[in-house]
């Protein structure tokens, strides 16, 4: 599976959002809910590059004829 620059436009909206929401709850007082929203971005962006990140190392290990 080929990925292109899309990915990268992906996670630049995603941060994008996250960060307007998180200056909205920090204005409002809300400081505790706007670091769960960080934490729910981050670990949304995690699950988009995880993928990614196996598929480097499948692709390693077949280059090098690891087992």
């Amino acid at each position: 599976m080929s990925y292109s620059v899309d990915i990268i436009f992906k996670i630049a909206a995603i941060g994008i959002i996250i960060t307007v929401i998180c200056q909205i709850l920090k204005k409002s007082d809300r400081d505790d809910i706007a670091t769960l929203v960080s934490l729910a971005g981050l670990v949304i962006v995690l699950a988009l590059v995880i993928s990614m990140i196996s598929e480097l190392f499948l692709t390693i290990k077949d280059l090098f004829g690891l087992y």
